[in-house]
């Protein structure tokens, strides 16, 4: 499998939910468990089931994440030269030239895309047409409404 780029925040994130995971959901599902066996009859017995369902919930998460950390590439963008060019990790301010609409993203891996933050993923159609482009240049992006021409205002390494 190839590796997957994650920001140092994206890691760091996916980090601390293993660790809420390890250390705290799966003793208190483990808990849940004894407390429902003792209960008795276990084919009839809801407490147990759910139970056994968030535990496999849980640990199926923990799979995961420990998945994605294994094959993730950390890129720390603030350690990359600061050329101007859009690479992953940057955060890029954008005018949209049809309207004069000003849009900051940061590009991110999937994992850690979030539009509402202004996160957006390596693969989006947007970070696409951005990639290798530099401050000042008009990127086309195609969107289902038609083509969008963005300018690069600022690209920042932080």
């Amino acid at each position: 499998m190839n590796k997957v780029p994650l920001t140092v925040q994206g890691a760091e994130k996916l980090k601390s939910e293993l660790q809420q995971l390890k250390q705290v959901e799966r003793p208190k599902v483990i808990a849940a468990i004894a407390e429902a066996r003792e209960h008795g009859d276990l084919k009839e017995n809801a407490e147990y089931h759910a139970a056994r369902e968030q535990q496999s919930f849980i640990e199926g998460r923990i799979k995961e994440i420990e998945s994605k950390l294994s094959f993730a590439q950390i890129i720390d963008v603030t350690k990359l030269d600061n050329s101007g060019r859009v690479v992953f990790g940057v955060t890029v301010d954008l005018v949209a030239l049809d309207d004069e609409r000003e849009v900051t993203y940061q590009i991110v891996g999937e994992d850690e895309a979030d539009i509402e933050q202004g996160k957006i993923s390596i693969t989006s159609p947007i970070a696409r047409a951005l990639i290798g482009k530099e401050e000042g240049d008009i990127a086309e992006v195609q969107a289902p409404s038609g083509i969008i021409e963005y300018e690069i205002v600022e690209v920042k390494y932080i």
